[in-house]
């Protein structure tokens, strides 16, 4: 089995494909498109990608993105986000004033960053920016990846524990091509609706499905392919197995203009979960 991911060796999503699938291939990937035309075209068989983190929300490339295409969500996956500054040889916390890191991981420190005046500079990955600042030898430019990534690259760790919140924590989702299945043992699923357009339609649509025993642990709102709409991205629980899904979705709630069934899996566990 060949496994994709978004990033370089020793990135986050690189650590997560190989708690989830290990001794497998994994293939890195430079951005989010190219990750979904590679499970799409075939060059992998499943992806592992960040949709979520506690401190910034939704990884808005990757949620886009579940609903146009032949893909579902099969599982998820949740990795402890921990970065550290890493610089040259020879820098200092004094000499950096630059620090490269993938937005969300910049995100995720942006008041750390701020405090000690270092000025974020975006690139594609956290593990491409230990590479970018191994191979710049620049005292001021730092990367802020995991610590980990460090010695692959002859950087040293000059600060570590780099995040705004001590609960960051990414969830990772487990996508494979066709359509969407529920496995016997899957109690969560991941869907995206629109609307009718008639007051109270959204909170019609929530409250029956509540009334139909789903428990809702997430629910966010994007635009969607026409302009000044918008789509609901929504988690529940529910029982498991088929009948636990079908008690929640069918008949359709008569609220909603469309549903997208985008995935149902095992709920995470604290050391996360995945359907083999």
């Amino acid at each position: 089995m060949t496994i994709g991911y978004q990033g370089e060796s020793e990135s986050y999503s690189h650590l997560a494909s190989g708690e989830l699938f290990p001794g497998t291939e994994r293939v890195g990937f430079g951005t989010f498109p190219l990750a979904f035309d590679a499970l799409r075209d075939g060059e992998v068989e499943r992806l592992v990608l960040p949709i979520e983190n506690s401190t910034t929300g939704s990884i808005l490339p990757v949620l886009d993105r579940l609903v146009n295409g032949d893909l579902h969500i099969v599982g998820e996956h949740l990795v402890e986000v921990q970065h550290a500054v890493l610089a040259i040889p020879g820098a200092t916390l004094s000499t950096v004033k630059q620090v490269l890191s993938h937005p969300e991981a910049l995100n995720q420190a942006q008041t750390a960053l701020s405090r000690r005046g270092w000025e974020p500079q975006p690139v594609h990955d956290t593990a491409g920016a230990v590479r970018l600042v191994a191979e710049g030898g620049d005292p001021t430019r730092a990367a802020l990846a995991r610590p980990q990534a460090a010695e692959a690259h002859g950087l040293e760790v000059l600060l570590e524990s780099v995040i705004d919140r001590d609960h960051n924590t990414t969830r990772f989702v487990v996508l494979e091509p066709g359509p969407a299945e529920v496995a016997e043992d899957a109690d969560k699923t991941s869907i995206a609706f629109e609307v009718r357009h008639h007051p109270g339609a959204l909170a019609l649509a929530l409250t029956e499905l509540g009334l139909r025993g789903a428990n809702l642990t997430r629910i966010e709102s994007r635009p969607s392919e026409t302009a000044w709409t918008y789509r609901f991205f929504v988690d529940l629980r529910h029982a498991p197995g088929k009948e636990g899904f079908t008690s929640v979705f069918e008949p359709t709630p008569a609220s909603l203009a469309s549903l997208h069934h985008l995935g149902s899996y095992v709920g995470f566990s604290p050391v996360g979960s995945v359907r083999k």
